[in-house]
């Protein structure tokens, strides 16, 4: 029952993401694209309108004392976010803050619906802990209990302490009296408004498609009007290739102050799914390999395979934030070797959902990357030291 659910629902995603992108062009799909279109209307007042009772201290924000950097975006998706996360996360920690990360654990196992209801019913503060992904020093919690990014982040950083909750208030407090914590990174927390005080926000900006298809949810994939850019203090360009003038010039329309970044994701090594085992970049020139993915753009991962030298002989995509099952990925394998492949590569982002395997006719790795700053590096180490030393 819940596969089937799952299923049904990433066909959805799917339809509709055709849809407002206009990869349909029947009737049906027009007349669907109006509907999406008012939509976009009342969500653009529901969204100023949350803002507005913000501002004028209707909706109250907390402060717990510390420093706070929200990182985020202003679309759905694909921009990249985890790894730059990862990077202040590393750079933090390594100027002697003691970092938490703090997420809502997007698609993790949700809480018992009965507990949920009951809380709704009667009124009830929800006092359950957030969830320890990590606690600094082991990972505690899978990726289906913790959500993909955060499983990835307390992979990736060992001395880190990592929480899930939708309430990241309750979770920074938790962080602060629990660890000790002095820095907060709130992960995907541009629109977190209810957390304040002493906050640095940051937003990422996808080169490819910095503003999505320039219409707000539902028609398209902004969460709130480029406008809203005013209210960050650092902006990341993703995905660089340095022709970025004309973005840069539209940004400073709406934020003349921010510092601007340019990055890309820099590929480091290949490393087994299951074994742990790596291999060098290099292994990749002149082989017939298979990509996996589900992620937001998979385009950029698979492009990135064939700028490293692969022959990309097949490629198999799903919805984002997929659970793989151990069917789906033998699959892939048979397919890859109809094709010649020598090998299957996916994103470190999709290993943290794959099953144990009961056969492996094909080596299967995910590729390790990391932000690599390529304009504005000083900017960011001056950025690293005003929260730290703020």
């Amino acid at each position: 029952m819940r596969e089937s659910f799952r299923v049904w629902v990433e066909t959805l995603e799917t339809f509709v993401l055709e849809v407002i992108f206009e990869e349909r062009r029947d009737a049906r799909a027009a007349i669907m694209r109006a509907f999406l279109l008012g939509g976009s209307k009342v969500f653009q007042v529901a969204v100023k309108a949350r803002r507005w009772l913000y501002n004028v201290r209707i909706f109250r924000d907390a402060t717990l004392g510390v420093q706070v950097i929200a990182i985020g975006n202003l679309t759905v998706g694909g921009t990249g976010k985890t790894p730059v996360v990862e990077k202040f996360a590393r750079e933090l920690r390594d100027a002697g803050r003691n970092v938490a990360i703090l997420s809502r654990g997007y698609r993790s196992k949700p809480k018992p619906i009965h507990e949920w209801l009951l809380n709704k019913i009667l009124l009830r503060e929800d006092t359950t802990p957030p969830r320890v992904v990590s606690d600094g020093k082991s990972l505690l919690l899978d990726s289906e209990m913790a959500g993909d990014e955060p499983h990835m982040l307390a992979s990736n950083l060992k001395d880190v302490v990592v929480l899930v909750d939708k309430d990241r208030v309750k979770s920074g407090r938790y962080a602060i009296e629990k660890f000790g914590c002095d820095t907060l990174l709130l992960d995907d927390g541009f629109q977190y408004w209810h957390l304040q005080g002493r906050r640095h926000d940051v937003v990422l900006v996808d080169r490819q498609q910095p503003f999505g298809n320039e219409y707000l949810l539902p028609r398209g994939t902004l969460r709130e009007p480029p406008s809203h850019l005013a209210r960050a203090n650092t902006i990341f360009i993703t995905k660089s290739d340095g022709q970025t003038a004309d973005l840069r010039r539209r940004l400073a329309q709406f934020n003349s102050t921010a510092a601007i970044i340019e990055c890309v994701h820099h590929p480091l090594y290949l490393e087994d799914v299951f074994s742990g085992q790596r291999q060098q970049l290099e292994v990749l020139k002149g082989r017939k390999v298979a990509s996996l993915s589900g992620i937001a753009q998979p385009e950029s991962f698979e492009q990135s395979l064939v700028k490293l030298g692969a022959d990309l002989v097949y490629s198999k995509r799903f919805a984002d934030h997929h659970r793989f099952t151990q069917q789906e990925i033998l699959n892939a394998i048979n397919r890859g070797k109809k094709r010649q492949a020598e090998f299957i590569i996916t994103t470190q982002k999709d290993a943290v959902r794959f099953p144990k395997l009961d056969r492996r006719d094909l080596p299967i790795f995910f590729m390790r990357v990391e932000i690599k700053i390529v304009s504005g590096a000083e900017d960011f180490r001056d950025c690293v030291r005003r929260i730290c030393f703020r």
